[in-house]
């Protein structure tokens, strides 16, 4: 299986341990658990063989993995309802991204994996869970698999014929308002200057997010970059219900070739 250069998996905004159904009284119901989880991630693993054209995989998981840590944001300031506590949110996203890798690796000669720790749910915790990741699954494989924790807000990566700017779109303590989901007049200066200073323009370039839990794939606002907002893996929360509206979770595969790509949405 070769017909691409290389495959492309994103999810964002997994919030492991975040209780969408608190007490049962939610404006719409919902169920975020363990369970639920790892039947998605089955999915996940079943659409990504699926739509393979490569033996090349990069993930790209930009951020809010958890919840948060003992109930609170990075931030701290107010109670999240959350159905796990911090050990069993570390063992059970431990035991997502190891089978993650365990299922799609028979498939692929080569996977990236690159998980944003710098964000305003999980942010250290976050860190600490991809780093215990990174150092077993490595081990394990040896060869064939590379774990990069992006500590940085915005950091940027070459892979093949591309070039990713990835950010979760707010960070751990500084930003209240991050990247919007749509692409304005500052946010296109904010992101050309990143490139002006990492001197990356020769690329094609993707600037890819998440936080808004919307998808919405931007290709011609900004003719030195596209911006990519992705969707949740998770369900909204009982906040979010009540003070926006219900919506969607989703996770995104590409296919890329040498000028252009394909795009495999999968929507829960």
């Amino acid at each position: 299986c070769d017909k691409s250069i290389f495959d492309r998996l994103v999810i964002t905004d997994i919030h492991i341990g975040m209780d969408v159904n608190k007490d049962g009284y939610a404006l719409y119901d919902g169920r975020w658990d363990e369970k639920t989880l790892f039947e998605r991630l089955d999915v996940l693993v079943k659409h990504t063989i699926k739509h393979q054209q490569s033996r090349r995989l990069v993930i790209h998981d930009l951020g809010d993995y958890l919840d948060g840590f003992d109930g609170l944001t990075t931030r701290g300031g107010h109670q999240l309802p959350q159905n796990m506590d911090n050990q069993m949110m570390f063992d059970v996203g431990l035991k997502f991204k190891v089978k993650l890798v365990d299922s799609l690796i028979p498939y692929f000669d080569q996977i990236q994996f690159v998980n944003i720790c710098n964000d305003n749910h999980a942010g250290s915790f976050g860190y600490i869970v991809n780093s215990a990741f990174k150092a077993y699954i490595e081990l394990k494989y040896q060869s064939g698999i590379e774990v990069i924790n992006q500590r940085k807000f915005i950091d940027h990566y070459l892979f093949m014929n591309r070039c990713f700017i990835l950010t979760h779109g707010k960070d751990d303590k500084s930003l209240k308002f991050g990247f919007k989901p749509i692409l304005d007049s500052g946010q296109i200066e904010k992101i050309k200057n990143y490139i002006d200073e990492h001197r990356i323009h020769q690329h094609k370039i993707e600037f890819s997010k998440g936080d808004s839990h919307q998808l919405i794939l931007d290709f011609t606002s900004s003719t030195s970059f596209e911006y990519q907002n992705f969707g949740a893996f998770s369900p909204p929360s009982d906040w979010v219900k009540t003070n926006f509206k219900n919506s969607i979770s989703c996770f995104t595969h590409f296919n890329y070739y040498e000028n252009q790509k394909s795009i495999n949405n999968y929507i829960f």
